[in-house]
């Protein structure tokens, strides 16, 4: 449906590939990507019937410029973490040389595409994201802010950005301009089953089931909340806990 019909994203139609992430048996998550239009493609359809797991990352793709080619299709893995982003690095071209840069050397070969997204997270692995992802997130905008205003970029920054070792999520919604793609998380799965006991998708689900999302899927009443402006969303097992995201700050912190 969102990749068909989004309501609340830039584009209605993101139909220049998806991919997905899931977490099963082996400690590194599997991904499937495909630059194919996610409602036209068979084997996600075979795969989504069959296959099931704890964690499990989706992204539909609507390029803002790059190629569209499986490299560039999210989620983007490194070792057990997996990346998606929803959003644009304004004037990306500007940016890019400073960004690549900043990626520490024994990293940079991993990049594989030419998106404005995985060099985005490999700027964010530099910063520390394997250990503490919310000040490492922050750092990286916050270098990615400084190289726009040195190359007159206004607003660099438009994203909701998610992150997940496998254990737990982070997810983040934030622009330079205040004025962010939308984000939603799931409301008590208990609570909706008891009220929607006639819906059959809500029946498989365990009780601390969470879901966090660009826009709200289907229309059951009470199943969504809209992530605030500048917020951290971290997701472990049934808890979810949101927390003000300011990159400066963060970054201040930190040091």
């Amino acid at each position: 449906m969102q990749s068909k019909h989004s309501r609340m994203g830039v584009e209605t139609t993101n139909g220049d590939g998806f991919g997905v992430g899931w977490y099963g048996t082996e400690p590194i998550p599997g991904v499937f990507r495909s630059t194919e239009p996610a409602w036209h493609d068979r084997n996600l359809r075979e795969l989504a019937g069959q296959a099931s797991a704890g964690r499990v990352f989706a992204h539909i793709r609507a390029t803002t410029g790059t190629a569209v080619q499986q490299t560039n299709c999210h989620p983007f893995r490194h070792n057990q973490w997996l990346w998606m982003h929803n959003g644009v690095l304004a004037d990306f071209p500007k940016l890019k040389r400073d960004m690549a840069m900043a990626v520490e050397p024994d990293l940079y070969p991993e990049i594989e595409g030419s998106t404005d997204s995985e060099l985005f997270f490999y700027l964010a692995l530099t910063f520390g994201l394997e250990r503490n992802p919310r000040t490492a997130v922050a750092e990286a905008v916050e270098f990615i802010e400084d190289a726009g205003r040195r190359h007159g970029v206004e607003h660099p920054v438009q994203m909701t950005v998610a992150t997940t070792d496998g254990d737990t999520t982070w997810a983040f919604r934030y622009s330079s301009e205040g004025n962010s793609r939308s984000l939603f998380h799931s409301n008590d799965i208990a609570t909706l089953q008891a009220q929607h006991s006639d819906h059959l998708p809500l029946r498989g689900l365990s009780k601390d089931t969470r879901l966090v999302v660009s826009e709200p899927l289907g229309d059951l009443r009470g199943a969504w909340q809209e992530v605030p402006e500048s917020t951290c969303v971290i997701v472990h097992g049934g808890e979810i806990e949101l927390h003000p995201f300011a990159p400066s700050a963060l970054h201040t912190a930190a040091l």
